[in-house]
């Protein structure tokens, strides 16, 4: 194993916050895995997960059993770390820009359609070699003006030209759930199986700009550009695993998931071994756009009707909203059947605020699908 630090202000700046990642393996000798925790800083079980996978890395690494590279970040965000209000961390938002730590990543294909004209062929094994140099090039070429943007430049450069990208997040209160580019169902389907995913989302572009669509995205868009004479694969499977809610961090759940991640990894053949029988599968993939995002439509007090992970159907009954004063109380209905995946960690919510989503089957939505 092999660490690195990576500085992200320039020198003589007012905070001197590093990154630090940790190599397994040979580069070039196979696959190449890239795995962050807690990108959204203030977001903490994959800090947790990442030191049952560094354990298990190390020991898979002295046996000689890592085909290929392994990269893991277990704390991707030092600048969010370090970020505080009155006492209470806060790590979604850069506090200097008020912008989003997983959205505006640089989309590369934007420069790869450029500087790839005449240079592909008709070998996809070529194809995908050339795009992920250029790739390199284009997050290498990135002029970072911020600190987090220098973050987010470091991050994309560590994981633009990885076959297998994996962001572990969580939400506020939810069951474990998976976002993927729509063209990776069939390549995250064993990786939620294994997991226990209660819902698998699907978008070809989420919106904004997150990271697991900079590090995936780019093949099928430039796929479609260059069209089917110049073989391109989606030949990067980048996720976004949302790892239950923010209070869910306990050594049973992190044992077990990054059991469920060596697992998976077993199975793409970037580890030696024989992996542990795939479970069942507990939901079918349904696109991003079918998620019904339920708000409140009034000030109150909120009590749930419905449980997290709780199959409902269209106009079930999912949540009451009680006015503290008055005592009216408002009974909030699904209009979507479907999973109930996430909710709030509030129980007094202002009008407007976010109660819970629904992963329902059938697209409904367009635009920005992804919460602030």
């Amino acid at each position: 194993m092999q660490s690195q630090k990576h500085p992200l202000s320039p020198a003589g700046g007012s905070m001197s916050p590093t990154l630090t990642s940790f190599h397994y393996g040979t580069p070039g000798s196979g696959k190449k895995v890239y795995i962050q925790g807690a990108l959204h800083a203030d977001e903490v079980p994959g800090m947790l997960v990442a030191q049952f996978l560094r354990t298990e890395f190390e020991a898979l690494e002295a046996a000689g059993k890592i085909r290929g590279e392994i990269v893991l970040v277990p704390a991707a965000n030092p600048i969010g770390l370090a970020q505080a209000i009155q006492g209470a961390p806060f790590g979604r938002f850069d506090l200097t820009t008020g912008i989003n730590f997983n959205r505006a990543y640089k989309h590369v294909a934007e420069d790869l359609k450029k500087s790839l004209s005449g240079l592909l062929t008709d070998s996809a094994e070529a194809n995908v070699a050339l795009v992920r140099a250029h790739a390199r090039d284009s997050v290498a070429a990135w002029v970072p003006s911020t600190d987090a943007d220098t973050l987010k430049k470091t991050l994309l450069g560590l994981a633009i030209d990885a076959d297998i990208v994996l962001d572990l997040h969580c939400d506020n209160e939810a069951v474990l759930h998976i976002y993927a580019g729509t063209p990776l169902a069939e390549a995250a389907a064993p990786l939620s199986a294994y997991l226990g995913a209660h819902a698998l989302l699907l978008a070809l572009e989420a919106g904004e700009e997150p990271f697991d669509e900079a590090c995936s995205r780019l093949w099928w868009d430039l796929a479609a550009h260059f069209g089917p004479a110049f073989p391109l694969p989606p030949a990067c499977m980048s996720v976004t695993v949302e790892l239950r809610g923010e209070m869910d961090v306990a050594y049973d759940y992190a044992r077990n998931d990054a059991r469920a991640l060596i697992n998976y990894l077993t199975h793409v053949g970037v580890l030696d071994g024989t992996p542990d029988p795939m479970p069942a599968p507990l939901c079918a993939a349904t696109p991003l756009e079918g998620v019904e995002p339920i708000a409140a439509p009034h000030a109150g007090v909120l009590v749930f009707l419905k449980a997290l992970g709780d199959k409902v159907a269209a106009g079930d009954a999912i949540a009451d909203l009680i006015d503290p004063v008055s005592g009216a109380t408002t009974t909030l209905h699904t209009k979507v059947a479907g999973v109930f995946f996430a909710r709030t960690a509030h129980r007094h919510l202002l009008r407007g605020m976010q109660v819970g989503k629904i992963a329902g089957p059938v697209a409904f939505r367009a635009g920005k699908l992804l919460s602030q």
